[in-house]
């Protein structure tokens, strides 16, 4: 069992269904969803190219996916997290665009947010006493990626070689695609955000689960800042998702 700390958007919002949509996958609800339509998506092959963010949900991650250390508990975890919220304000994360990332695309923030920045140091640093070491098979895993020494660094160090100066807010809308079409699907994608575009608002953070590693990770909470009232009562929530994706802007194949 695996969890995880990650910015999500509330399951009422645009920005949530737009995500969840072009992966493929509601973490909320825990259920498959159509895929958008649009030009640039080719209808067969789209499934497969957003494989791998779907196996996590649609969010931002603040501390990567750990299993918890022994003598730790969920219910340790979610009282951290809750407090967490708690103790910081909501703020607004500014204008974000589409982008490719080297061979994937994401959504990123339009300029430097130090906000953004900082809520990520700090959850790699508060959620860490919940964090079993690596076992070595998920160390080696890493490693096939290309990682300055820095980042080895990190990654024994913190379970994940992309914090701190190598931190990057994003979130993920596909997996690896192949070069000939990175760009008319990044298009794509910025074009059916260019119609619920708008400031992102940071004022929760959530922690997802993973019962198994062949699982997919599923909401567990989501905490918002200020005064940490958990917002995630799974019937509410399924009853805002179900009416959104019938009334969403996006058409559904």
């Amino acid at each position: 069992m695996r969890y995880a700390i990650y910015f999500m958007p509330a399951p009422e919002t645009p920005l949530w269904r737009f995500g969840s949509s072009i992966i493929g996958y509601d973490a909320a609800v825990q259920r498959d969803i159509p895929h958008p339509v649009h030009p640039a998506f080719d209808a067969a092959a789209f499934p497969q190219w957003t494989g791998e963010p779907r196996r996590y949900g649609f969010h931002a991650t603040l501390k990567a996916p750990f299993a918890l250390r022994d003598g730790k508990t969920e219910a340790d975890l979610l009282e951290t997290a809750k407090a967490f919220a708690a103790d910081r304000r909501a703020f607004s994360g500014g204008d974000f665009g589409v982008a490719a990332l080297g061979d994937f695309v994401a959504l990123v923030p339009s300029a430097a947010r130090p906000a953004l920045h900082a809520l990520a140091d700090d959850a790699t640093r508060v959620f860490e006493r919940f964090r079993a070491p690596l076992s070595q098979a998920d160390r080696e895993r890493r490693l096939r990626a290309p990682l300055t020494e820095r980042q080895i660094g990190y990654l024994d160090a913190w379970g994940y070689p992309y914090v701190f100066e190598d931190f990057r807010f994003h979130m993920t809308l596909t997996g690896p695609l192949p070069p000939d079409r990175r760009e008319r699907v990044r298009a794509g994608l910025a074009d059916l955000y260019g119609m619920i575009a708008r400031p992102v608002r940071c004022d929760a953070i959530a922690v997802f689960i993973q019962r198994a590693r062949d699982q997919r990770f599923a909401v567990l909470a989501r905490y918002t800042m200020v005064d940490g009232t958990e917002t995630l009562d799974k019937t509410v929530v399924a009853r805002a998702s179900e009416s959104a994706y019938v009334s969403g802007t996006f058409r559904q194949r």
